[in-house]
């Protein structure tokens, strides 16, 4: 097994969302490291943090510990922590310890940062207020161990304007999804899920529990509120 490499990255609106991108694994000889960049962010009161699982191919309890163990503080602050894009064994034993009870998973990290910035009233469909995310596929940065220091906070700047206007398919999952509604207003949720997996939707899949959640956050659940919203546009 290899050890952990944690990088840290400023993304949203206001640049005042953690991402931390995590990538190894993280067990009772690693998690402490996770744990102290936890705390160092809630020492500099950045609340709003997105976890990013996807170069992690295992958690142990005691990695899991962390996450439970910093929660509680963050959102003691006002904020929260969100996980995204688990590879399915560690996901599995996320479901199975019952902690997607406790915090919430994500399938792309655009989607968190549509949460946290309409949670604070941000308009996510003006282009001018949306900063594009960083790639997935990065350099990440290994952690001091040594040091003990927490990785660098790399600041991911707004990228040049543009007058080509964003295709369907490059959306966010929400604002997909509000797009077929307004295409259709009386879709049923497997509807939706049928049509994000057309070509022009980017193929995106997303199971139909996933989908009733996302339309719930949306106040979108029913046809009813979907053709109320249909109406309202």
């Amino acid at each position: 097994m290899q050890g952990i490499q944690i990088s840290i990255h400023q993304v949203g609106s206001r640049l005042d969302i953690a991402l931390v991108m995590v990538s190894g694994y993280v067990d009772t000889t690693t998690c402490h490291e996770l744990a102290d960049v936890l705390k160092r962010l809630g020492e500099q009161k950045q609340c709003l943090i997105i976890v990013d699982l996807g170069g992690v191919s295992y958690i142990s309890s005691a990695g899991w510990g962390v996450f439970m163990g910093e929660i509680k503080n963050v959102r003691e602050l006002g904020g929260d922590i969100k996980i995204v894009q688990m590879s399915p064994e560690v996901f599995e034993v996320f479901e199975m310890l019952e902690f997607n009870r406790i915090i919430n998973y994500y399938e792309t990290i655009e989607e968190v940062i549509d949460e946290f910035d309409m949670i604070r009233g941000i308009d996510i469909s003006n282009p001018e207020e949306r900063i594009k995310t960083p790639p997935k596929k990065m350099q990440v940065q290994a952690y001091d161990e040594s040091s003990r220091k927490p990785p660098v906070i790399a600041r991911i700047l707004p990228q040049a304007k543009t007058e080509d206007r964003m295709s369907v398919r490059d959306l966010p999952l929400v604002e997909k999804i509000k797009r077929i509604v307004l295409d259709n207003p009386v879709i049923s949720s497997a509807g939706i899920c049928s049509t994000l997996k057309t070509e022009k939707y980017g193929n995106e899949k997303v199971n139909w529990f996933r989908m009733r959640l996302l339309l719930k956050k949306q106040n979108l659940e029913t046809k009813e509120k979907r053709y109320r919203f249909y109406r309202s546009r």
